[in-house]
């Protein structure tokens, strides 16, 4: 067991995987490489990173794209843009369009359980990572494809957590209030979190055993909270001290977050996270106890029904949703940062000081929140004026 565990923690069957959907480095076209030296391991878990093999100072962030590229060569376009995409449905821009649409256009119920859900899967995986310091697979001989990641570690992939998540808690939420083949979702699930776990090999971010690791944290935690669902969601729509807790409590998470041994964006990341979650939380509570009947999830039901003036619907709702999303996030961000490069007395562009915690965490926080809170309250609001419901 622990030289199968071993094997799946290495980086060869990353680069295996790799080279058979015809991805090689540059310089290596005959897609063969061998096994990294015992003391490339070792380097590597000291920096956390498995980082790049260039220049960059001990215990500092990987340097960007622009300071330390990676050539290679794709010969098969078809999976570099598979699973390029695939990884992305990983990232902030899936999760802005998606968990809005679904509450604008599906469900309401679905859309407060696939969030609370991703808000703690994705505490639990992002800590983990800074607690268990694994590192991320070595380069060479793994291709990374991403950079703006590879400064964090690796255990477990938060992506093929999120996929997991987010792709069974919508089957599971849907399954039983609309009709549609039981198979027919479940091999949606299956196929969407695969993808996403498979784009994370294919990029060189994590090692099987990463993927692996967080699909089934994912799935047992999914296991944990369904019991608890209709309970949660309760609570979260009629306790009086819902508004309170869901600020105060992921705030004082992000404040509390493990001390980074070096910088990287696993803090910003959670904080923006539950941040939006905060947010979108005191929206639920907020429309169930002032205007439930003014935005309902029976009105938006037509989001399913694949006939024309229902589609406009559907699309209207959204680009009216994602451009005010879109526009608040621009907004807080400018705004608080502002009043915190005041407070501080630090200059907007200074990177250096949007690291520091008592910066990036109101700064991420406040504005996501506001983005939650925007895509809960204020967008369904608009909607009834424009008569969009």
């Amino acid at each position: 067991m622990a030289r199968l565990l071993g094997t799946l923690r290495s980086s060869q069957p990353v680069a295996r995987f790799q080279r058979s959907c015809g991805l090689f480095p540059a310089g290596e076209e005959g897609g063969g490489s061998g096994d990294p030296a015992d003391g490339l391991r070792e380097r590597g878990a000291r920096n956390g990173a498995g980082a790049l093999r260039c220049p960059a100072g001990s215990g500092r962030a990987v340097p960007g794209p622009q300071d330390c590229t990676q050539k290679y060569i794709v010969k098969n376009y078809f999976y570099y843009y598979l699973f390029k995409f695939s990884a992305a449905l990983g990232e902030e821009i899936f999760y802005i369009t998606f968990l809005p649409f679904t509450y604008w256009n599906i469900d309401h119920s679905v859309s407060r359980r696939m969030i609370i859900v991703w808000s703690i899967v994705m505490y639990i995986g992002q800590v983990s990572k800074d607690i268990l310091k694994w590192p991320r697979p070595l380069s060479p001989p793994v291709v990374k494809l991403e950079m703006r990641t590879n400064a964090e570690y690796g255990m477990p992939s938060t992506h093929a957590m999120a996929a997991t998540a987010i792709s069974f808690s919508f089957f599971i939420a849907t399954m039983n209030q609309y009709k549609y083949p039981f198979e027919l979702g479940l091999a949606a699930a299956f196929v969407f979190s695969t993808l996403v776990c498979l784009s994370r090999l294919y990029t060189g971010m994590h090692t099987v055993l990463d993927v692996i690791g967080g699909a089934l944290i994912s799935a047992g935690l999914l296991v944990l909270l369904y019991p608890a669902w209709d309970t949660i969601d309760h609570l979260l729509l009629t306790s009086p001290f819902c508004p309170l807790l869901s600020i105060a409590v992921p705030l004082v998470l992000c404040y509390n977050y493990p001390k980074l041994d070096y910088y990287s964006l696993t803090r910003g990341d959670t904080t923006t996270i539950l941040g939006a979650a905060a947010g979108a939380t005191v929206g639920f509570w907020l429309n169930n106890q002032y205007s439930a009947s003014a935005y309902t999830s029976q009105s938006v039901q037509p989001g399913f029904a694949l006939i024309t003036s229902a589609m406009v619907f559907v699309l209207a709702r959204f680009l009216v949703g994602i451009l005010v999303v879109l526009l608040t996030r621009w907004a807080m961000k400018s705004l608080v940062l502002g009043v915190l490069g005041y407070r501080y007395k630090f200059p907007l562009g200074d990177v250096a000081a949007r690291r520091r915690r008592e910066v990036e965490v109101p700064y991420k926080f406040v504005t996501y929140s506001c983005v939650g809170f925007t895509a809960t309250v204020v967008v369904p609001l608009l909607h009834g004026l424009l008569g969009l419901l």
